[in-house]
């Protein structure tokens, strides 16, 4: 494995130059707009920090998409990197210390805490709602510390990072994402278009050892299944995740399974209880990489860009014959600053830790 920390923060990995061209040094500061306000994906007015070079993460999400546009500016993660995923990561990042978080399931740090680390602004990014909006103002003028609520839907991935950059002081860095971001969405959609809609596949999301539980229409946890024309077969009904039936499943009868889970992956292919679905029949069972952070949705943030043509090739291998495997190590290098070794990409498809 190459790993190259001072031109991931300084420049670009050769990797990334691609046609976007070089990237400048990140100063992460931004003295024209300190004292100035922004508006985030709330459309809250944020005070500008001077510097932006100690950033909290309300949540899994928002440490990735930190992490992918300036690294050394992440003071540590909502849970500590296990050592299979630090090994992706860049050294004396990957294994800052861990935090606790301000949203989502297990919220576990408390304001006192939050102001004893520091930072220069906290970035929560997901859900943009009323609940998420008061908690980022209740926090804010408690601590006195600018709080920005950033869009986590996954078609805003652009304007995340074009917004959080232009914050940090790295909006070139923010640019080139955002550029990669846009590409490979028009992409993926330009080659799908051809095909009709009776030819896209029903898909099953399976979360969990059992497999039974699974994303509903809209839910974040399957936004690119259904982005890539797919049909989510739990999609009649439009919420979060749920926890469904072996009934249900068998009912929906889906023609492809895509897993996060080891385990189920495993073992589905021989549960009589699955046997007669048509993707267990076809072997059409497939377990997302998540090294160092899930391809479809583990958690749903910049991750989540590799996991497109890694899906698009699972749901339409006519259209996308080509192996995974060089877009991979690219989106590794761009955005993680590691490149893997053959080995390691050899884990990272195989979906081993």
């Amino acid at each position: 494995m190459r790993t190259d920390r001072r031109r991931f923060t300084a420049g670009f990995l050769a990797a990334v130059a691609g046609p976007f061209g070089p990237m400048p040094g990140l100063s992460l500061s931004s003295p024209a707009l300190a004292g100035e306000t922004f508006r985030d994906s709330a459309g809250r007015s944020v005070r500008q920090p001077a510097t932006a070079t100690r950033i909290f993460p309300a949540g899994p999400p928002a440490a990735i998409l930190t992490y992918a546009l300036a690294p050394e500016a992440l003071i540590g993660w909502p849970r500590a990197n296990r050592p299979e995923e630090r090994e992706f990561l860049l050294p004396g990042i990957g294994d800052r210390p861990e935090l606790g978080r301000l949203t989502g399931r297990g919220n576990t740090t408390n304001l006192e805490r939050l102001i004893e680390l520091k930072p220069d602004l906290i970035v929560d990014m997901g859900a943009v709602t009323p609940t998420y909006v008061a908690l980022a103002d209740r926090v804010q003028e408690q601590t006195g510390i600018p709080y920005a609520l950033i869009d986590g839907r996954f078609e805003a991935l652009p304007a995340a990072f074009r917004l959080l950059g232009g914050v940090m002081g790295a909006a070139a860095r923010g640019e080139t994402l955002a550029r990669y971001a846009e590409a490979t969405m028009a992409e993926m959609l330009g080659r799908i278009a051809p095909i009709p809609r009776e030819r896209r596949p029903r898909v099953y999301y399976a979360r969990g050892p059992a497999g039974l539980e699974t994303g509903l229409g809209g839910s974040i946890n399957v936004e690119t299944i259904e982005f890539l024309g797919a049909v989510n077969v739990a999609g009649g009904t439009r919420g979060g995740l749920a926890t469904v039936s072996i009934e249900q499943v068998l009912a929906w009868d889906p023609e492809v399974i895509v897993t996060i889970d080891r385990d189920f992956a495993a073992t589905v292919a021989t549960d009589p209880a699955w046997r007669g679905i048509q993707a267990v029949r076809d072997r059409r069972i497939h377990l997302s990489p998540k090294l160092p952070f899930g391809w479809v949705d583990f958690p749903p943030s910049v991750n989540r860009l590799i996991g497109l043509p890694w899906l698009a090739g699972i749901l339409y291998p006519q259209q996308f014959p080509e192996p995974i495997r060089d877009r991979a190590r690219d989106f590794h290098a761009l955005f993680y600053g590691v490149t893997p070794s053959e080995a390691q990409l050899d884990r990272i498809l195989a979906g081993r830790t």
